[in-house]
């Protein structure tokens, strides 16, 4: 006959283990000798391995009195729907570790790849990092939106900072970002936008420089996190409408003008 201690080490656990099985019921407790000790058998080492192994392979203890009172079948079923179970969890848990891996690698966390490469481009490229942050914290709820429409707006993208003149626009607001809003570098920015667009529209159509298709909700929730992280944005759109041209996250040709 075996102590508690002698029994607990038998089958590979802690004191405190078995007697938290006693607490659970799913083993039973034995008579008691004449000095008040608990005695235990050899089949007792069998049933608490076999516990052991079960609760080790992630089997919920309020299962595991089940699986040793099945028959041959219905323990087969049940493991196969424990380990189901376990699966989901693995899979949840991968998910979760993908996650935090994109948010330890900043923009990753909730945007596509091809959005994350065009904000280095723009990093590579000189821009302000806070322009860069204002492109990113719009291109958020946009990939969350229309997922599906972000590669034909990312290959717009692609296209425009191609060209010289844009890649300047973007460096001259940089430039502009720590000075006041009367600042002439935002009144020659806006024109200098302005003849640009005005060109795009009537080489291409205006359809081109205003496809946005976004419903207005979300378009003033856009323009009002650029607007905040990019204050001089407010007044170049101003300068913008008095030449014909409007909106930051949503372009389009003042009407009369």
């Amino acid at each position: 006959m075996l102590t508690i201690g002698e029994l607990a080490s038998y089958a590979g656990v802690t004191v405190r283990a078995v007697r938290h099985y006693h607490a659970k019921g799913l083993l039973p407790e034995p008579e008691r000798d004449h000095s008040g000790y608990r005695r235990y058998d050899a089949g007792a080492v069998v049933e608490l391995i076999k516990i052991r192994t079960l609760a080790g392979a992630g089997v919920p203890l309020a299962r595991v009195r089940e699986l040793l009172q099945a028959g041959e079948a219905n323990f087969a079923a049940a493991v196969t729907d424990i380990d189901e179970r376990l699966r989901e969890e693995i899979q949840e848990r991968q998910r979760h570790r993908d996650q935090l891996a994109r948010l330890a690698a900043g923009d990753n966390l909730a945007l596509p790849q091809e959005v994350v490469a065009f904000l280095d481009h723009l990093r590579a490229l000189g821009i302000d990092e806070r322009i860069v942050q204002a492109e990113r914290d719009g291109w958020i709820p946009l990939a969350a939106r229309s997922p599906e429409r972000v590669p034909e707006w990312m290959a717009r993208k692609r296209a425009q900072i191609a060209d010289p003149r844009f890649i300047g626009f973007y460096r001259t607001l940089s430039q502009a970002l720590d000075h006041t809003a009367d600042d002439p570098r935002l009144t020659d920015l806006a024109d200098g936008l302005a003849g640009y667009f005005t060109q795009l529209a009537d080489e291409r159509g205006e359809h081109y420089v205003d496809d946005a298709d976004l419903e207005p909700p979300l378009v003033a929730l856009m323009d009002t996190l650029a607007y905040d992280t990019v204050p001089p944005a407010r007044r170049l759109i101003e300068l913008l409408r008095e030449r014909g041209w409007t909106g930051w996250t949503k372009l389009k040709r003042v009407r009369g003008r």
